[in-house]
């Protein structure tokens, strides 16, 4: 199983930026792709953007063109920039490692075939 962490959330103030990173175990290329979720409150987790060890990157449309998300396979460490960021931005923002990632499930986390890490809040006002 991949450990995921976490870090470099925070709070910040619309049209402001933050960056989130995740450091990852093992980067085992052969699961394929990587991950930003993110869950607002009393919403659905929903995919963020991804990428894949060939450098392939898919963004939701709700932060497409605001948010880059990259890979240090050197440091096994996976970010998300976020720029131009928005009150409704606010959510925990989780990363997800594995075969198949879904586009949303009820719960961050509740995907079994998914290894997550435990989160980090972002909080736009």
């Amino acid at each position: 199983q991949v450990q995921l962490v976490e870090s470099g959330g925070g709070s910040v103030q619309a049209g402001g930026s933050l960056r989130v990173s995740c450091t990852i175990s093992e980067l085992d290329f052969g699961r394929g792709t990587i991950a930003w979720y993110r869950q607002e409150a009393d919403k659905e987790c929903q995919l963020v953007s991804k990428i894949e060890v060939s450098g392939w990157t898919w963004y939701a449309d709700s932060v497409k063109g605001r948010f880059t998300v990259s890979l240090d396979g050197h440091a096994s460490t996976l970010y998300l920039q976020m720029n131009s960021l928005k009150p409704e931005d606010t959510a925990v923002y989780y990363c997800a490692a594995g075969t198949f990632l879904p586009r949303s499930m009820k719960i961050c986390g509740s995907d079994a075939s998914v290894d997550w890490g435990q989160g980090t809040q972002v909080t736009v006002s």
